[in-house]
């Protein structure tokens, strides 16, 4: 491969590690061509890159973007999913294709924006809801006591309401 090549392409990966929010390296050894094409229309439904990337040069792009933990990882055949939204739709994916496909796809680890995962935070971030979930339970969380508020507050009004009501039915039949 030419120079000029390899540098181009050392810098994409550099520019996808920095960039993207998370990245999950699998080891793809001995799955077909056709079942690696069939995960890849799977992900890129999800808007998640699938690449299968030589180690030395994704090893000099990992150092260049800061990711040394990605080093030990980068060896045997790699293919990293790369994601710049949900941040546990790549894990999920990967870890349901895996059990569902029986395939020989393995995942090896992955990073978190800085953070590095094994693949075991992995398979844990595979089984965390969604960002919207996510916010939602917290709003919901935030919302509960300002409702138990109102409801108290408004508690004593609907009681002198009731009366108010009881006495006007009382005179109205005398």
């Amino acid at each position: 491969m030419p120079k000029e090549k390899k540098v181009r392409i050392i810098n994409e990966l550099q520019e996808v590690f920095t960039e993207s929010s998370v990245g999950i390296l699998t080891d793809y050894r001995g799955l077909s061509t056709a079942e690696i094409t069939e995960l890849r229309h799977t992900l890129r439904d999800s808007e998640i890159k699938y690449r299968v990337v030589k180690n030395t040069l994704a090893r000099f792009a990992a150092e260049r973007a800061g990711k040394n933990e990605l080093v030990n990882l980068l060896q045997g055949p790699v293919a990293i999913a790369f994601s710049y939204g949900d941040m546990t739709e790549p894990a999920r994916i990967l870890t349901e294709h895996i059990r569902t496909s029986k395939t020989s796809l393995s995942i090896k680890g992955g990073f978190l924006s800085d953070r590095a995962l094994t693949s075991s935070d992995v398979e844990t971030l595979a089984t965390l809801p969604s960002k919207e979930i996510l916010l939602g339970k917290v709003l919901g969380g935030m919302q509960s006591p300002v409702v138990t508020l109102i409801s108290c507050l408004a508690s004593p009004m609907r009681g002198v309401v009731g009366v108010l009501q009881a006495r006007m039915k009382q005179l109205e039949e005398e």
